[in-house]
């Protein structure tokens, strides 16, 4: 079936048509959904939903422009989990984690032992694993923007957030999952 086709039939609500379409996709934006997310678990609820969010927008997609099917779709799916994860508040809105500590000499730099890590080259599991850590609001930015490559002002509206608060979510994302993946690194090579 040809692209214009299959989108006609999906919109018609074919569910042949449909169960194609979804097989096109699945598995990349199933990996898409396990970075968003907080599990595998979690992942697998929301794709399904996600999908609804697609075959919803479907019918904006428009064949005579210059869209290509899978950025909108991409963005469409993004969007859709995005909001599901919103949709969590007990989730989304995350206490602080700071402890107080008895200690009597503490070290102030944050920096210490600080490898150098190359996202790039990061095994995927480790990656994975460390984005799961992440507070929620901080691994929606961090995807967002650094994985997927969408600007502030976007990942703003997205959000319903000010560009401020993604600035300093990114930061703390940032920060944190340095941390986690040189944490998780040197566990494994302790192993």
């Amino acid at each position: 079936m040809l692209e214009a086709e299959l989108i006609t039939a999906c919109i018609r609500n074919d569910k042949s048509a449909r169960k194609q379409f979804f097989e096109m996709f699945y598995g990349k934006f199933s990996f898409i959904a396990l970075r968003y997310c907080k599990s595998q678990e979690q992942a697998d609820d929301f794709i399904l939903k996600a999908f609804q969010g697609v075959f919803s927008a479907l019918p904006k997609f428009n064949h005579q422009s210059n869209f290509k099917l899978e950025p909108f779709v991409k963005f469409e799916f993004i969007a859709s989990l995005i909001n599901e994860i919103k949709n969590i508040r007990q989730e989304y809105y995350v206490a602080s984690t700071v402890r107080a500590t008895d200690k009597k000499e503490n070290s102030y730099d944050l920096f210490i032992d600080n490898l150098s890590i190359d996202l790039a080259s990061i095994n995927k599991e480790i990656l994975i694993e460390a984005l799961h850590e992440l507070a929620p609001a901080q691994r929606l930015v961090f995807n967002l923007f650094v994985i997927d490559g969408y600007s502030l002002s976007l990942i703003s509206d997205l959000l319903d957030s000010n560009e401020q608060t993604i600035n300093s979510n990114l930061e703390k994302a940032r920060f944190s999952l340095q941390k986690k993946i040189e944490k998780n690194l040197k566990l494994r090579q302790h192993e």
